[in-house]
C-alpha cells in the first residue's frame, strides 16, 4: 500500500511552491523547502524502482515524465515559434531536455520550471551508477554533493559548468531519499539525528544570514544555506516519518484532494506559472497588491482554478503515461466487482507504492550574455541579480513574483 505520509509531503511541496509563486513570500522557502523535498521524495522512488526493476527504471521512469512535457511544448512551442522565437535545432530540446530549451521573451518565464525535469533526468541517468556507488560506500556518495557544493560556493572550484551546480544543490536530496527507501533514515538512533540536524541547521542558518541574497532569506538566492537547511528538513521528515498515515483520508474531501495533486504532480508543477504570469496584469488592473490579503487569496483561488481546468483537460495523459485508466479526476472509488488480479496489475502499472518500512537489498536555464538568441528556459538565473527583474534568481527553481506592481520574479 502507498504511505500516505509521503502523498501529503508532495501535496505540501505542490501547493507551497504554487502559493510562493503567487505572494512571493521568502519565508515560505524556509518553512518548507519543497524542491529538495520534492527531490528526496523522486530519489527514494527511483530506487526503489531500481531495486526492483534494475536498469530498465531509467526506461520506464522517463516514460513516465516525458510525454506531460511534450503536451506542453506542442502548446507554446508553436506560439514562441509565431512570436519570436528562433526555429533552430536546439528546439528539439523540448523533446528531451537535458540542457535548457530555447524560449523567447515571455516563454522563458512562463516556462521556468522546466529546469525540475532538465534536473530529473540528469538524476535519472545518473541514479544506477549512484545507487551502486551508495550501495557501497553510503556515506562518502551522500556527502560527495555537499563537498561539491562547498567547493563551489568557497571558490575552490570556480566557474563550475552548470550541471555540476545542480547536482551540488539537489543531488544530495536525492541521495537521501536512496537512504530513506533502504530504511537508514528510520535506523537512525536519536544520538545521531538529533545532532547532525541541529549542525546542519544551524550552520545552514547561519550561513543564510550572512549572506542574504536579493530577495532577502530566501533559500533560492543561497544555494549552500539551500541545500544544508533543506537536508536537516529531509533528516526529520523523512527520518521520523510514520509507517503510514490513514487520518489523511478521515475527510474524504481532503485525501482526495492528495490523491488528485499527487496523481497530477507533474502537470500542476508544469502549467502553474503560466497562470501565475497571465494573472500579473490584474496586479495593475484590478489593484490587488502583494499587501493586500484579499487580493492575494483570490489570486491563488484564480490560479488553482486555472490550474485545474487544464489539468482536467490533459492531467490524463500522466495516466497513459503511467499505463494506468485514465481518468479526469483521480482518486475515484473502483467498482466492487473489479477482480484482485486486475486490481493488483493496475496497482503495479501505476504509481509505485511505498517501500520505507523495508531496508532494500540494496516520486516539477541557460547560460546568460547570449543577447543574440532567444533566452532559453531559466536563462536568467544569474547569481545576485536584482529580483525584480524578469527571469532573474530562481525559487524552487521557478519563477515567482514578488513586490509592488505584480513584477514577477524568478524563485
Amino acid at each position: 500500500m502507498r504511505n500516505r505520509y509521503l502523498d501529503l509531503l508532495r501535496f505540501l511541496a505542490i501547493v507551497r511552491v504554487v502559493v510562493y509563486h503567487v505572494t512571493g513570500w521568502a519565508s515560505l522557502t524556509l518553512l518548507f523547502p519543497a524542491m529538495s523535498v520534492m527531490f528526496a521524495l523522486a530519489g527514494s522512488l527511483m530506487a526503489a524502482s531500481l531495486h526492483r526493476s534494475g536498469p530498465t527504471a531509467v526506461g520506464r521512469r522517463l516514460r513516465r515524465l516525458l510525454p506531460s512535457l511534450w503536451v506542453v511544448a506542442a502548446v507554446f512551442v508553436p506560439a514562441m515559434l509565431l512570436t519570436g522565437l528562433p526555429l533552430t535545432p536546439k528546439v528539439l530540446l523540448w523533446l528531451f531536455p537535458v540542457s535548457d530549451p530555447p524560449a523567447n521573451y515571455w516563454g522563458a518565464l512562463a516556462l521556468s520550471p522546466i529546469w525540475y525535469l532538465r534536473d530529473y533526468l540528469w538524476f535519472v541517468l545518473a541514479s544506477p551508477i549512484a545507487l551502486w556507488l551508495f550501495r557501497r560506500f553510503p556515506l562518502p556518495t551522500l556527502l560527495a554533493p555537499y563537498c561539491l557544493l562547498l567547493a563551489i560556493e568557497l571558490g575552490i572550484y570556480p566557474n563550475a559548468p552548470g550541471v555540476l551546480r545542480e547536482f551540488g544543490l539537489y543531488f544530495g536530496a536525492w541521495l537521501l531519499g536512496f537512504a530513506h527507501q533502504a530504511g537508514m533514515l528510520r535506523r537512525l538512533a536519536n544520538r545521531v539525528l538529533v545532532p547532525t540536524v541541529l549542525v546542519l541547521a544551524g550552520v545552514g542558518g547561519a550561513w543564510i544570514l550572512a549572506h542574504p541574497g536579493p530577495r532577502g532569506y530566501d533559500l533560492n538566492d543561497n544555494p549552500l544555506g539551500n541545500a544544508l537547511w533543506s537536508a536537516a528538513f529531509i533528516l526529520v521528515a523523512l527520518g521520523r516519518a510514520p509507517s503510514t498515515a490513514h487520518w489523511v483520508d478521515r475527510n474524504e474531501l481532503f485525501g482526495r484532494a492528495v490523491t488528485v495533486l499527487n496523481r497530477r504532480a507533474l502537470t500542476v508543477y508544469l502549467w502553474h506559472m503560466a497562470f501565475v504570469v497571465a494573472l500579473t496584469p490584474l496586479v495593475d488592473v484590478v489593484g490587488w497588491s502583494h499587501q493586500d490579503p484579499l487580493g492575494l487569496a483570490i489570486r491563488i483561488a484564480l490560479v488553482f482554478l486555472l490550474v485545474g481546468v487544464v489539468t482536467a483537460l490533459v492531467g490524463w495523459v500522466e495516466d497513459v503515461a503511467a499505463q494506468r485508466p485514465a481518468e479526469l479526476i483521480p482518486g475515484g472509488r473502483r467498482p466492487a466487482s473489479l477482480p484482485a488480479a486486475r486490481h493488483h496489475a493496475e496497482s503495479r502499472r501505476g504509481e509505485e507504492p511505498d517501500r520505507t518500512a523495508r531496508p532494500a537489498g540494496d516520486s516539477p536555464p541557460v547560460e546568460a550574455g547570449r543577447a543574440a538568441e532567444a533566452p532559453p528556459v531559466g536563462a536568467a538565473r544569474a547569481a545576485g541579480a536584482p529580483a525584480a527583474r524578469v527571469g532573474e534568481g530562481r525559487e524552487d527553481g521557478v519563477p515567482g513574483q514578488r513586490g509592488r506592481g505584480g513584477q514577477v520574479n524568478a524563485e
